[in-house]
């Protein structure tokens, strides 16, 4: 077993917590979450719901152990909007997620928002890049630059929080200058620490939304290119797949990812 929790696996953590009633707190990440989605459908007032996910309201795998609902809609300005959760609210895992895919009129970064119990409280959440942070500094300059630099070192630097290293490369891959991986514990406190940030982390981006210039139409279809790569891999390579396969069975889990990458949409918008 793991020695240092920043790098213990999420069977590691469970095994140490292995049947706790995370039912209010569960109540209390996902009405944040319905929150910060509200904020976003005000910005985006033509969200339609996908209908290859109607049925997934609230859905339950065979043996009854894992519930969840799966919610996914599209409109003018975004290509793929997810608000889902997935777990066992009396035992201990809860994966809770509001991420926004934006459309290619505009380049601004992806948001990604992520909470999770295990039962200790998790949160993951970032801007993702839609450039080569490496070699478009003019990019990570105008979205990566000194305000969101401060205000990530702030709540870095948090001591009620430690990092929680994925063991997916190419989940770590995906970490850029904004992504937070904490793990801390599961309170009210902690949970109304996470609310203020990621309600900072909202409005900023919201703010980046509405003042964005339009990219050129010659640049759009490379721009999809990537957005759809990056929405495939990294659902196709999650670590969390092979705990769902467990309990819906490798093939079920394969037509969920499917659905939660929304290979359906990607393929209808041409990618």
């Amino acid at each position: 077993m793991s020695q240092n929790n920043d790098i213990k696996t999420l069977d590691e953590f469970l095994a140490d917590n292995p049947d706790v009633d995370v039912t209010r707190y569960w109540e209390r990440c996902w009405n944040i979450l319905e929150a910060l989605k509200t904020k976003v459908e005000s910005r985006f007032p033509n969200l339609q719901r996908c209908p290859t996910t109607l049925d997934r309201e609230y859905y339950t795998s065979p043996n009854g152990e894992f519930e969840g609902s799966f919610k996914a809609y599209s409109g003018e300005g975004v290509e793929w909007l997810v608000n889902s959760w997935l777990g066992n609210r009396k035992a201990s895992i809860l994966d809770m997620n509001l991420t926004v895919f934006l459309d290619q009129q505009i380049d601004v970064p992806h948001l990604v928002i992520v909470f999770g119990t295990v039962p200790q409280l998790f949160c993951y959440c970032d801007y993702t890049p839609r450039k080569n942070l490496l070699t478009d500094v003019d990019y990570l300059d105008k979205y990566y630059g000194d305000e969101v630099n401060q205000w990530y070192l702030k709540f870095r630097g948090d001591e009620r929080f430690h990092w929680s290293v994925s063991h997916g490369n190419y989940m770590r891959a995906l970490n850029n200058p904004a992504t937070q991986s904490l793990i801390g514990e599961l309170n009210d406190e902690n949970i109304s620490v996470y609310e203020e940030y990621l309600h900072q982390m909202v409005d900023r981006w919201l703010e980046w939304v509405d003042a964005a210039i339009q990219v050129p139409l010659e640049e759009r279809a490379a721009l999809r290119d990537t957005d759809h790569k990056i929405r495939t891999y990294g659902y196709e390579r999650d670590p969390m797949n092979k705990l769902a396969a467990q309990v819906f069975g490798e093939d079920q889990v394969e037509s969920m990812v499917k659905m939660r990458m929304g290979s359906e949409q990607m393929q209808r918008s041409g990618g």
